[in-house]
């Protein structure tokens, strides 16, 4: 389905005029994942060409929360570009999304590559340089969050915006299941969950990404920031929110839009 290329110039043209298109999966059912991911990494081409620098990439869908809000039974991924990220300090202006919600997770940064053809935990674990703390903001340039699987993937993973917090920590000195999170909504307790929603322990989310990845000859690469998954369903956004995820000895992130 050689129009699928047209859908990663789709989304660049929805991110850019912030008018949402409509579901991919509606207009062209048979629309495979390959040939969504295609449409990713075209959107990714643009976004290169335009300047932009890849810093990481995001694992979406891996907890049974996020699952079960938008009726999907698999993870997905998403690049993260150096004008997606933002200071804890600064607020995030809603208007610059079409319809944001945001979500809290833990993230890895990478001292080393990461070849998928043969990775383990272990392998993974030993390329890790410390974990942090994140948010991150998604958002749909699919027309009122009607989508499936092959719609957010087509659609960078639904990835718009990151905000780590201050805190790193060396993996020996946690233990990422057991992490409790708890998030703050303009000072009033909103959710809880723990590291264990995402795929059991965020480590095993890194492993899948890298496989996946494989498929597309794209490797983790030393230096890139790793967002493993939310812990906790995503929550919609507006202006004058401000928002605190604790996690416990992994410190805290915060993140205010205006």
């Amino acid at each position: 389905m050689t129009i699928t290329y047209d859908f990663g110039d789709y989304i660049y043209d929805a991110e850019k005029s912030l008018e949402a298109v409509e579901p991919f999966t509606e207009c062209f059912p048979d629309i495979t994942v390959d040939e969504a991911y295609e449409a990713q990494l075209k959107y990714v081409q643009r976004r290169i060409a335009d300047g932009a620098t890849v810093k990481g990439k995001k694992i979406g869908l891996t907890s049974k929360a996020m699952q079960n809000m938008l009726g999907v039974n698999r993870p997905d991924y998403g690049h993260i570009f150096d004008d997606m990220i933002h200071s804890e300090s600064t607020a995030i202006d809603v208007e610059k999304y079409i319809a944001p919600r945001v979500e809290f997770e833990i993230a890895f940064v990478l001292k080393e590559d990461i070849d998928g053809e043969n990775v383990t935990v272990e392998n993974v674990k030993e390329a890790i340089d410390y974990v942090l703390p994140a948010a991150e903001i998604i958002d749909s340039r699919i027309k009122d969050w009607k989508i499936k699987f092959e719609d957010t993937v087509a659609d960078n993973g639904s990835s718009a915006g990151a905000v780590f917090g201050k805190k790193h920590v060396k993996l020996s000195e946690i233990d990422l299941p057991s992490v409790k999170m708890e998030v703050f909504k303009n000072d009033k307790k909103l959710d809880e969950g723990y590291g264990s929603a995402v795929l059991g322990n965020p480590l095993e989310a890194v492993v899948w990404l890298a496989k996946a990845l494989h498929q597309y000859d794209i490797k983790l690469k030393a230096g890139e920031s790793i967002l493993a998954g939310a812990l906790t369903k995503a929550v919609d956004v507006k202006k004058e929110d401000r928002f605190k995820a604790t996690f416990g000895s992994l410190g805290e992130v915060e993140i205010s839009f205006s």
